[in-house]
């Protein structure tokens, strides 16, 4: 599994943050099994500080690994300060007083710390989806498991050592090792769903501007013809193009043309409702579908839109300004390619009144 998440670590793209912290983790747990499993070839002293110290370092990378993923600030200061109690309590143990039951306690409490709060993200943060549903599963596990090992090593039913035979001990150490495979399958899960939606919303977008490109809209589009067939509410299309754009490139250059295409994207998306959809149809056209609105409000924001441009002359991009056309649906029935016709149709009207300006169809 250590192979498998740096691999995807390597292969995924920016946007799945973690995997990386994830991979080291469980190589440093991997790392600390073996150690352990080494006891006899290794000076005790050296395997208690070693084995345990990788051990509680694994458990925080994986924390760390999800908080990454999740875009929270990593709590290197959680993994410091907790890798600093388990090192005091072993040179009290090891000097003091070698009370077995106190050391398990002690660590099993701080890396339960871990556990549950990679839950607590979880809970937060996650996608209601099955992906992070079977992570979060698999978390609760894992903390349930460490609790009860706390509860155990408290009451003293988890033996004198690591060798002990005793039903807790062996019970644990399989549940352990296995959730630990489990759980690192959980996060590949929950990264793997990641990647989905980065790469749907890639193929959606248009990689300039970040609004929808044509197949994104065109699934816009259908579910709100859905919704009006529940609802019965029309939508209105606003077909934005900017004036005289080609000059914009002639005089600026293609790259102050892309600044301004960003900008008016971003604008626009300003302006409109976050049910609303924005899209670049190519070129230096626009579509805005507003849901559940008519004619008359369609103008009125057409007429946002207008003014915040304006608004935001002598700035970082040339003046500019666009001109729009709108057409409202009001039955289901009739084609996205018949709604666009009618918009253009508008919109060229607005363009032969002299620009800037906005037509209704």
């Amino acid at each position: 599994m250590t192979i498998v998440l740096f691999s995807a670590y390597r292969s995924f793209p920016a946007e799945v943050q973690g995997l990386g912290h994830h991979s080291l983790g469980m190589l440093s747990l991997t790392a600390s099994g073996l150690l352990f499993c080494a006891g006899p070839l290794i000076p005790e002293a050296l395997l208690l500080f070693v084995a345990n110290s990788t051990m509680l370092g694994g458990a925080g990378m994986m924390l760390i690994g999800t908080q990454l993923f999740y875009g929270r600030r990593p709590s290197w200061w959680w993994l410091a300060l907790a890798w600093v109690a388990g090192m005091v309590c072993l040179v009290g143990w090891y000097v003091i007083s070698q009370d077995y039951a106190l050391r398990v306690a002690v660590f099993s409490l701080l890396t339960l710390s871990f556990y549950v709060a990679q839950l607590v993200l979880l809970v937060r943060h996650g996608e209601r989806h099955f992906s992070s549903w079977f992570f979060g599963a698999l978390l609760l596990v894992q903390s349930l498991v460490l609790l009860l090992r706390l509860i155990a090593a408290l009451s003293g039913a988890v033996g004198t050592s690591n060798a002990s035979n005793g039903a807790v001990q062996g019970i644990f150490l399989l549940t352990a090792n296995f959730m630990t495979l489990m759980m690192a399958v959980g996060f590949m899960t929950v990264a793997t769903r990641r990647l989905q939606v980065v790469l749907e919303h890639r193929s959606n977008s248009d990689p300039l501007t970040g609004v929808l490109n044509r197949r994104g809209f065109a699934a816009a589009y259908q579910r709100e013809v859905a919704l009006m067939k529940r609802h019965g509410k029309p939508m209105t299309l606003l077909s934005i193009d900017l004036d005289h754009f080609k000059a914009i490139n002639d005089q600026h250059g293609h790259a102050v043309g892309d600044q301004v295409l960003v900008h008016a994207a971003r604008t626009t998306v300003s302006v409109v409702r976050e049910i609303d959809h924005v899209a670049r149809f190519g070129g230096e056209e626009f579509i805005v579908l507003l849901s559940a609105t008519t004619a008359e409000s369609a103008k009125a924001t057409a007429q946002r839109i207008q003014a915040s441009l304006l608004a935001a002359r002598g700035g970082t991009v040339p003046d500019y300004t666009v001109s729009i056309g709108i057409a409202s649906q009001y039955a289901p029935d009739e084609s996205l390619e018949a709604l666009m016709a009618r918009a253009d149709a508008a919109l060229y009207r607005a363009k032969a009144a002299g620009r800037d300006r906005s037509e209704a169809a």
